[in-house]
């Protein structure tokens, strides 16, 4: 489910039409790092990997709705960044990763 989930992602994000190619080449960067520090995790804590990658494909979702509101895009991205404050000491990396890409969907106006 995981491995899934993280393509679905990389997908959407090859086809998000509103951002230029620069930042979706940056994304999927993010992406492919982020998919081998859960894929790491996920050999000794397999649900918080599931529940990191579910956030991220969350914040993905609320990022790319048209719909979507400021407020419910930073919730969505807050969401995230808790779900893996509890590695920062154990995965430092993990936890950069997810923070770089929530960066970069906020300097999006994502």
């Amino acid at each position: 489910m995981l491995d899934e989930t993280l393509t679905k992602l990389e997908t959407r994000v090859r086809g998000l039409n509103s951002v230029s190619e620069e930042k979706k080449t940056e994304l999927a960067a993010l992406l492919v790092t982020l998919r081998q520090e859960v894929g790491t995790l996920s050999k000794t804590q397999a649900e918080q990997a599931q529940n990191i990658a579910r956030q991220v494909a969350l914040s993905a979702h609320e990022a790319t709705r048209p719909d979507a509101s400021a407020e419910d895009q930073q919730t969505s991205r807050d969401a995230l960044s808790e779900s893996v404050k509890e590695f920062e000491a154990s995965h430092p990396k993990l936890v950069q990763i997810v923070n770089s890409i929530c960066t970069t969907l906020s300097n999006l106006g994502i």
